[in-house]
């Protein structure tokens, strides 16, 4: 059952969750020696260019993230059944739960003070390379997205990347949802309108582990 404390009612989150960061900021530092590190030829080749997909996906600049928001498998204790998206909010973190006491670790950004979220709900359905629609009080305060009102062709500058994973509770859509970004320097951030964005990469890799109703848990403390 979903925490309504901490979910938005429905007329609210489609005032908030349009998933697209309206502002940027500087790229983080990466915290350490001033002189660059040497990144693991692991990290390199996991974000590497995707040629492969409907719209090549660049390689990350990894010089750009902490590399404790590196893909990473870590050991994670949790009450939640082995399959379960869980956020750890303050974090910014997306764990997805394995055997073993382990889990597939993330590095994400979150939504900007005064448009989290939490609570417990389901992927109803995931999507490849979506469609991205504003929600009309979005366009109100942004007129610019105008353009968009009947949605954006997917593409590496779609909000949403690569894929799309969409948050309901029961059979009501939240409007929020966990998506790829090309905005590298957002992971790690708080930054976007709700939802929980992903590198490229992570999204691809977390939309091909989780099947339809996979449960999520979204944590703000």
């Amino acid at each position: 059952m979903l925490d309504r404390r901490l979910f938005l009612i429905s007329g609210t989150a489609a005032l908030l969750a349009g998933c697209s960061s309206t502002q940027r900021t500087l790229a983080p530092t990466i915290p350490g020696d001033a002189a660059p590190k040497r990144i693991s030829p692991e990290y390199v080749a996991m974000y590497g260019p995707l040629l492969d997909e409907r719209f090549p996906v660049p390689a990350v600049k990894l010089t750009d993230i902490d590399p404790v928001y590196y893909r990473q498998l870590v050991d994670y204790s949790s009450p939640e059944p082995t399959g379960t998206i869980i956020v750890d909010t303050p974090n910014r973190f997306l764990y997805l739960t394995m055997e073993g006491g382990k889990a597939m670790r993330y590095g994400v950004g979150i939504g900007r003070a005064g448009f989290e979220w939490g609570g417990s709900a389901r992927i109803a359905y995931k999507k490849e390379w979506p469609t991205w629609t504003p929600p009309a009080e979005m366009i109100a305060r942004q007129p610019e997205l105008e353009e968009f009102r009947n949605g954006m062709a997917p593409g590496i500058e779609n909000p949403l990347g690569a894929r799309a994973l969409y948050i309901f509770e029961g059979g009501r859509d939240t409007l929020y949802r966990v998506h790829g970004t090309a905005e590298t320097w957002s992971i790690g951030k708080a930054v976007s309108s709700g939802c929980v964005r992903l590198l490229n990469h992570d999204i691809i890799d977390l939309y091909n582990r989780v099947p339809n109703n996979t449960k999520i848990v979204v944590r703000q403390a």
